[in-house]
């Protein structure tokens, strides 16, 4: 057996030990229509404003409760899809969707997530939403961030734009909706484009 033979049985043994460790199915299309349904989530928002607010949010109106809602279907129309295609795409790679990696990758996905979302709801409830929009960039890029190491590594970049695009959220509050469009709009269509090219091919 020559080199050629042993760097080409490393390379397979190297193989196998990063999919035993990550769970490489997530669907770059699922990714793509997150961003497709936070664009339109946020143009609903930003007529309901303008046209029936005056252009101002008011915490306690029938409008700040329908863009909740809005943000809400959002949410579960992302998640429903995202397991939708990822099962798919797992099945098709003949790989176990609910494994002991995919447990960790939720696990540590949620742990930020789920704590930003209680802090997030307490700030409101206390009527300081200013920064809300912020915050939501910031412990979503720190939840992707925490999963990427279960994952394809791409996403920690996600995460780290995510992140950015937060803290400047938190300094120029005034553009918080604009960037929250591009963080959970533009930036999922453009990175669910790059996996998608990259690994559903």
């Amino acid at each position: 057996m020559d080199s050629k033979d042993y760097l080409k049985d490393i390379g397979e043994i190297k193989d196998l030990m990063n999919k035993s460790s990550r769970f490489i199915s997530l669907s770059g299309l699922s990714g793509v229509l997150a961003g497709m349904y936070a664009l339109i989530g946020s143009a609903f928002a930003y007529w309901l404003v303008n046209n029936y607010s005056n252009g101002v949010l008011i915490l306690n109106g029938w409008v700040f409760n329908y863009c909740l809602l809005t943000l809400a279907l959002v949410a579960i129309f992302s998640i429903v899809t995202g397991v939708l295609l990822t099962t798919k795409k797992a099945k098709k790679q003949n790989v176990s969707t609910w494994n002991s990696t995919s447990k960790r990758l939720v696990i540590n996905f949620l742990i930020p997530l789920v704590t930003g979302g209680l802090y997030i709801l307490i700030i409101l409830s206390q009527g300081k939403y200013g920064q809300a929009g912020a915050l939501m960039l910031i412990f979503y890029g720190l939840a992707l961030i925490n999963a990427s190491k279960y994952s394809v590594g791409d996403i920690q970049f996600l995460g780290y734009i995510q992140v950015i695009l937060g803290l400047i959220g938190a300094i120029k509050p005034g553009y918080g909706f604009w960037l929250w469009s591009i963080g959970f709009g533009i930036m999922h269509i453009i990175y669910g484009t790059w996996m998608l090219f990259k690994y559903d091919k």
